[in-house]
């Protein structure tokens, strides 16, 4: 949609509506602000007196509300504001005048005036005027260790070829060390001070080269020669040459070098490094090894093997002999490295377990009056109101408040489904919101006066059949929703509405209630309703339900008719029957199997506050209580039951019927998963790959691969034999190892799974292909 669109579409009432700005009205006091103003205003007039009178009441109301109508901080603020204000601070005149200041603002130094500092141009500078205890000391780095630890000080062993080496380049610096000498010796012999005639190349020149002079024999001694200027000096005018009488010691006069004046620093030198006679610091010169000024006890140690080279020596031994000598008995006294291994190995930390109160958990459950627990599945075709329906019996039950249905409308409208803001009350998966259909199964509670129902809220689409199995399996009873609108009934019941009523009876539930919904749309036909109930009812008791356990109600599940509160459409007072809700309190749930072992198969896996391993389900067999040790099946990790939760709310304990949340401890994650049941230790269930299944075929089965599932679990596998054909009555083998199970036979099969899964007899198995439903039976 464009963004033209998206502005004529808006809807700009419910933005305003949104808008959590200020408005006028708020600016406005209640009555109970004024008041406190008003009692406000003359509890300070009356202590201010006489000054009140330099006090408007404008001013002592804003000091009010300002401070929360405290009188006493309210004048102190008039007084220091108002009534006696503090003297303004008279500022300090600039000491230098404005003709001692330059056009950047910096002094001027006048007649009379010395020099401003080299400090002052960086006194706004951030680290200018940084106190003595707080500047920076400067730390030399540790000098690099010079040697290896370990091992001795003496020089390393030399080959043979090494010392020779070594023996030949000494011999050789010492042979050229002799010669140098003796050729230095042989030139300082050479060396004289006679008179020798003045060389041509020592007259200076004239013209213009007259101050170009050449190499000569004074230069190779050592002195400089001199130019003209110097020569005069030094020289009689006719230029006769001096003559040089042999001292006893040459005097060599210096060169003189010319003197450099330095600088004086500049005001961030000094700023930096403090003025130029500050101490400097000694920089180490000598770089000493750190291992070098160690005692000889350290010494000795380091030169000894690591610890770790002793263990590592050890092993390689172990090694060794256990490769070489065969295993015999062990002497007595002997270290074993495979107990010590295992020993190591079984360390680890673990939580503390939980302490158990050991109660009587069927004694306490008989003795407490708590309401009777049941959980009931809604099934039926995509796009039937199932979810819709719920959310509006959550509705009318006070479950779910109005404000929370408003808010979801309005999300709604923004995608374009108001209609779907009931059904958003359940589907809150933004997938399924995004999508309009239930993707997994949704849960929620409700109570009535005489029992605490849980919901069940089963995916529709034939792609999420699965999940309506793992569903079904955890209902005590189901509702079948019907769309009752032209055309809608009759693609249903070729669809999943046919499906789905098989899947419930073979999961074994046998009490179904049949909600035909959107009446409203056809006028609350009642010849409509009829001919629903009859095609359903003929359907159903082929399926197996018997028909005492059969109830139709129509219903209106966007507007809530016949749900909690009777209809008040005219049109529909033909209908005279319960409500959904009433028929859902004539429902009994089916039996508990109290006395049996522990069984729960895990629905859903999570992380909690209270535990990294939180499971939730229902407790298909037994009782558990907290501190009570379970075991995990098939990974065969044992956990304990840290704290557990019956329909949202802590316990002590739970029995075979109630929906839990368990929190356990003492278990890793990767051994828990959906679909793995978790049974008591001492009666553990068993894991199977191959069992035997008493089956009713929905369609042509053969040995062929395929799904099942049991629950939450999904495991490949495959039809490995056809055992025989029985009798739907009485069980009987009709024919023995059959090629082929036709559609609506019962038949004994032999199923094989890739991998052992927590399996025993009485389980109901659902088998399906490439999307379709199979069979559906009891393990043997």
């Amino acid at each position: 949609m464009s963004r033209h669109q998206a502005v004529r579409n808006l809807d700009y009432k419910v933005a305003l509506d949104e808008y959590d700005g200020y408005s006028e009205e708020e600016d406005e006091l209640s009555p109970e602000d004024r008041a406190a103003m008003t009692q406000g205003t003359i509890d300070v007039r009356a202590i201010l007196g006489p000054a009140s009178s330099k006090v408007t009441t404008a001013q002592i109301e804003e000091a009010l509300w300002h401070y929360y109508y405290d009188i006493e901080k309210t004048v102190a603020y008039l007084v220091s504001k108002f009534v006696a204000p503090s003297p303004p601070a008279v500022k300090q005149q600039k000491a230098s005048s404005s003709s001692n200041v330059d056009e950047y603002g910096s002094p001027v130094a006048s007649k009379g005036m010395s020099p401003p500092s080299n400090s002052y141009y960086f006194r706004d500078m951030p680290w200018g005027n940084i106190p003595k205890h707080r500047e920076t000391v400067f730390i030399p780095p540790t000098m690099p260790q010079g040697g290896l630890l370990g091992g001795s000080g003496a020089p390393p062993k030399m080959s043979k070829l090494q010392m020779l080496a070594a023996a030949r380049k000494k011999k050789a610096e010492e042979k050229n060390a002799k010669e140098n000498v003796e050729q230095t010796q042989a030139k300082m012999s050479e060396l004289s001070v006679d008179e020798k005639p003045v060389s041509k190349e020592n007259i200076p020149l004239s013209g213009g080269f007259s101050k170009r002079l050449k190499t000569s024999e004074t230069t190779a001694a050592g002195r400089m020669p001199l130019a003209d200027s110097e020569r005069s000096r030094h020289e009689p005018a006719d230029r006769t040459p001096l003559k040089v009488t042999e001292p006893s010691k040459p005097s060599v006069e210096p060169e003189e070098k010319p003197v450099v004046e330095k600088a004086p620093p500049s005001g961030f030198a000094l700023t930096l490094f403090g003025p130029a006679n500050a101490a400097k610091p000694t920089l180490r010169e000598v770089f000493t090894l750190p291992n070098a000024g160690l005692s000889p006890s350290i010494l000795e140690a380091f030169a000894k093997p690591s610890p770790d080279d002793v263990v590592l020596a050890a092993q390689a031994k172990v090694e060794t002999a256990g490769k070489k000598v065969a295993p015999g008995p062990k002497k007595k006294g002997a270290a074993s490295t495979d107990a010590i291994t295992s020993e190591v190995k079984a360390l680890k930390i673990e939580d503390p377990l939980p302490k158990s109160r050991n109660l009587n958990v069927l004694s306490e459950f008989e003795q407490s009056n708590k309401k009777k627990t049941a959980s009931f599945v809604v099934v039926g075709h995509v796009d039937a109101g199932k979810s819709t329906m719920m959310g509006r019996l959550l509705l009318d039950l006070k479950v779910v408040d109005q404000r929370t249905v408003e808010k979801l409308r309005q999300e709604a409208d923004k995608i374009g489904k108001s209609s779907f803001a009931l059904a958003w009350v359940l589907d809150q998966r933004v997938e399924e919101r995004a999508r309009g259909v239930t993707i997994d199964i949704a849960t929620n509670r409700f109570e009535t006066a005489n029992t605490a129902f849980t919901i069940l809220d089963a995916p529709g689409h034939r792609d999420f059949i699965p999940n309506m199995i793992a569903g079904a399996s955890q209902a005590d009873f189901a509702i079948l929703v019907i769309d009752s609108a032209t055309g809608a009934f009759e693609s249903g019941l070729k669809g999943q509405t046919r499906e789905h009523a098989l899947l419930i009876r073979s999961m074994g539930v046998a009490r179904i209630i049949v909600a035909v919904n959107k009446l409203d749309t056809v006028n609350w036909a009642q010849d409509r309703f009829d001919e629903i109930k009859h095609q359903i009812s003929g359907f159903l008791t082929g399926t197996g339900f018997q028909l005492k356990n059969v109830a139709f109600v129509p219903v209106s599940g966007l507007n809530g008719d016949n749900l909690v509160n009777k209809s008040t459409d005219p049109a529909a007072a033909w209908y005279t029957g319960p409500t959904l809700v009433e028929e859902l309190e004539n429902s009994e749930p089916i039996a508990r199997a109290l006395s049996k072992p522990f069984r729960l198969t895990i629905a859903d896996l999570f992380r909690s506050q209270q535990s990294p391993v939180t499971i939730s389900g229902r407790i298909d067999a037994g009782s558990v209580q907290v501190g009570d040790a379970v075991l995990v099946q098939p990974s065969g990790e044992k956990a304990y039951v840290k704290s557990l939760m019956v329909n949202e709310e802590p316990a002590d304990w739970a029995v075979a019927g109630h929906s839990v949340t368990i929190h356990l401890s003492g278990i890793d994650p990767v051994h828990v998963r959906l679909g793995d049941i978790v049974c008591d230790p001492s009666k553990p269930i068993q894991c199977l790959d191959t069992f035997k299944i008493k089956a009713l075929a929905f369609d042509f089965i053969w040995p062929t691969p395929l799904d099942v599932h049991r629950g939450r679990l999904h495991a490949p596998g495959k039809i490995q034999s056809l055992d025989a054909l029985l009798d739907k009555v009485t069980g009987a083998v009709t024919k023995k190892k059959p090629q082929i199970v036709k559609p609506g036979s019962v038949a004994r099969l032999t199923v094989k799974l890739d991998k052992k899964e927590p399996l025993e007899a009485g389980m109901r198995i659902i088998l399906r292909m490439n999307g379709e439903t199979l069979a559906a039976g009891l393990l043997e």
